[in-house]
């Protein structure tokens, strides 16, 4: 079973990721991981944050030689910015001077607070910041190197800014020479300058992102208890990204407004066995169907706006303008980034779910086995 959790603040001194489960001898490329973390800090309408981090994965365990060893792998991605708030984040002494007491709308101070009892909302701020997904990003990263040795691929890519949508294919090296990730210079251009007017009014805008896994073998995943459905792990990891609000799998909200004729995917009699569409986006009941993994993922506006929306303070109850935190204006393309990580780790909390094995060949092995059957049925 592979566990995954994170840890550090936004100007902590760094981000951690943990990864415990994966089988030993998986040669890891460091190059992919930090490709990654590179695309996670571009995209039009990023804030100030991102000239200043220049972020690089740093293996503190778990990795030898650009090997695992099947112990517990621990990654950090160090926070430069960390010099300017070190006296702040002091972990045995409060320094008075960036204290936070207006809770901004749409973010999870006021929540926050209420949870954990907090009355300066900065230690909500600090770990509720979607500088989080930096390690959530690595461990994709690091698991792009895991699903390859499996000949599975992930992608992702932007399908909508504001009312500026994009419905055609994929295509790579369009969407990397987009500066909102999207694989048409026309549309890029409209998703430009609607974040362009936005940013203008000191608002933001939200928006919508594409996940695609290819080379899933029919037969991962499960119907038998609600937790190992592959569609529950995918919809959740996403759905947990800082900013969604909503998480479609296939054909998704369209299901609602078709008859059944039209909705369900009609197989094709043929070795290996096809359907005529993939309208439920590789997964039926909870397992996958050999199909691409297909997931469409919504993002709200940034909650910090320049402009700032009516708050209060915390002290004595006063109306407040909620403050200025240095923030983006969109981040879906950087979302986007983050979404084909989660999507990389819950497929692969489901592989090693539905095929155990404790080194790469017996798995190598063991997914050969089923993308066979799979195919043969």
């Amino acid at each position: 079973m592979l566990i995954f959790y994170t840890a550090g603040e936004s100007h902590g001194r760094g981000i951690f990721a943990f990864l415990d489960g994966l089988p030993a001898g998986l040669t890891v490329e460091h190059a992919l991981i930090d490709a990654d973390l590179s695309r996670r800090q571009k995209g039009y309408g990023r804030g100030g944050r991102m000239a200043i981090e220049q972020d690089r994965v740093d293996v503190l365990s778990g990795i030898r030689g650009g090997i695992t060893l099947g112990s517990p792998i621990l990654m950090a991605v160090w926070n430069r910015d960390f010099e300017n708030w070190e006296e702040y984040m002091d972990p045995w002494k409060i320094v008075p001077g960036r204290e936070l007491f207006t809770p901004r709308p749409g973010h999870a101070d006021l929540a926050g607070a209420a949870r954990f009892r907090h009355t300066d909302l900065r230690n909500v701020l600090e770990r509720s910041s979607a500088r989080e997904t930096a390690g959530r990003v690595a461990a994709g990263g690091l698991l792009r190197s895991f699903l390859r040795c499996l000949d599975i691929e992930a992608c992702s890519w932007v399908t909508r800014i504001g009312e500026v949508a994009f419905e055609g294919g994929f295509d790579r090296q369009e969407r990397d020479a987009s500066s909102v990730f999207c694989p048409d210079s026309a549309t890029t251009s409209a998703m430009e300058e609607a974040i362009d007017t936005v940013r203008d009014q000191g608002d933001t805008i939200g928006g919508e992102f594409k996940v695609v896994l290819t080379g899933l073998p029919a037969g991962i995943g499960s119907y038998t208890q609600w937790d190992q459905r592959l569609d529950t792990l995918v919809s959740a990891h996403l759905m947990s990204i800082p900013g969604i609000k909503a998480v479609q799998i296939g054909l998704g909200v369209d299901c609602a407004g078709l008859p059944g004729s039209q909705v369900h995917d009609e197989l094709v009699p043929s070795v290996p066995r096809r359907r005529k569409s993939n309208n439920a986006g590789g997964m039926e009941g909870g397992v996958s169907n050999g199909e691409p993994v297909v997931v469409t993922c919504t993002m709200k506006p940034i909650p910090t706006l320049r402009k700032g929306l009516a708050s209060f303070d915390l002290r004595d109850g006063s109306p407040a303008q909620a403050q200025y935190e240095r923030s983006d204006c969109c981040a879906v393309p950087a979302a986007s980034v983050v979404g084909e990580a989660m999507a990389m780790i819950a497929v692969s909390k489901a592989l090693l779910l539905s095929c155990l094995a404790p080194d790469m060949e017996s798995l190598k092995q063991a997914v050969a086995a089923q993308r066979a059957y799979g195919e043969s049925l």
